[in-house]
């Protein structure tokens, strides 16, 4: 790292900026270079200190942060970190924020969650995204056609099959441009993105308007079926399992895995055991390798695996470790791999 990361810390509460400054002061390799109670003086701010990295609250007096966001998208885009309340409205609010260049989303300190903790993962976060890619707002074309519905021959191929996706940093729109593109017939899917608890529910609902799949947040013996989604819930891991003909999950919790809850890698590796080569793995963006032994194992168990490549990602992390391990048979751009998932499936 040639410099340490320079943050700004965005937020109308004096009391979650003295903590955000406090903690984050802490941790090796990060300097709180100001903070801001609200975008007006978050813009003279950025200007003057010229951070690396961006907490921002949404909800704030004066220009909320979902306006400041688009602004800054436009004219100055940087790595944007949201900050937010395990609310409804929060949950929306940050995944809208995510839609227009957020990088990350956390979820503000309550009582069910310590200060400790959470400045820990955030500090995580501010390296995940610390030199990240950040596209201009309206910088892209987003191709939401989905592929043509499978034929009813190739249908009968895939009817045992099981997609598995896993992603974290840039992962809820990488996701996003996928799963938007698979027909109303694909085989089932489960997903795990790093995402805090509550806004799972959210991502789900705001992917089930855009999808031809039903999409939903998993729940414990889900069915896991043709034109269905499971997301993994935030805080739960999430496990395939069979049982005669029918696939379905389970959902608990457990210890961390790559300091992560869900994990990429308990999912996988219970896919490999459970679906066998009746699987097709892809790993999207990401950082750290969480994921990639667990699609290994996959691989080995006879499964076809897809990373999508360095170009496209916000953070090669996760597929570059996949790839490196030797876990991956394809590399494909995020607009690249529905289409080729669906041609793998339905090859006879």
């Amino acid at each position: 790292m040639p410099h340490d990361i320079k943050v700004l810390v965005v937020d109308d509460s004096a009391v979650v900026r003295k903590v955000f400054t406090e903690q984050l002061s802490k941790q090796k390799g990060i300097v709180i270079v100001g903070t801001a109670p609200d975008p007006y003086v978050a813009r003279d701010k950025i200007v003057k200190l010229k951070p690396d990295v961006i907490t921002l609250d949404i909800e704030m007096p004066r220009m909320d942060g979902i306006t400041f966001l688009k602004k800054l998208m436009q004219y100055y885009p940087l790595p944007v970190i949201i900050v937010s309340s395990l609310t409804t409205k929060g949950s929306q609010l940050a995944l809208e924020a995510i839609s227009l260049g957020a990088l990350e989303v956390i979820s503000k300190p309550s009582a069910a969650y310590s200060v400790g903790d959470m400045s820990i993962q955030l500090a995580e976060k501010i390296r995940a995204v610390y030199g990240a890619k950040v596209r201009p707002l309206f910088s892209e074309k987003i191709d939401n056609k989905p592929v043509t519905d499978i034929g009813s021959k190739a249908l009968a191929v895939t009817t045992n099959k099981i997609i598995a996706i896993g992603a974290s940093t840039g992962g809820t729109e990488a996701i996003k441009k996928v799963l938007v593109q698979l027909p109303r017939n694909s085989p089932g899917v489960v997903v795990v993105q790093h995402m805090p608890a509550q806004f799972t529910a959210s991502f789900a609902q705001r992917l089930d308007e855009l999808c031809q799949m039903t999409v939903k947040e998993a729940q414990d013996g889900d069915t896991v079926s043709n034109g269905k989604v499971l997301i993994a819930p935030g805080n739960y891991h999430m496990l395939l399992k069979r049982s005669g003909a029918r696939y379905f999950v389970i959902v608990k919790t457990g210890p961390l895995v790559h300091y992560q809850r869900p994990a990429v890698d308990v999912l996988f590796k219970s896919v490999a055991r459970y679906a066998g080569a009746n699987a097709l793995g892809i790993i999207l963006t990401g950082m750290g390798k969480d994921g990639a032994q667990g699609m290994l194992d996959m691989k080995k168990a006879g499964a076809v695996n897809i990373a999508q490549d360095e170009k496209s990602c916000v953070v090669f992390g996760m597929p570059k470790e996949a790839i490196n391990i030797g876990a991956v048979d394809h590399v494909q751009d995020i607009d690249r791999i529905a289409l080729k998932a669906i041609s793998l499936l339905a090859a006879v």
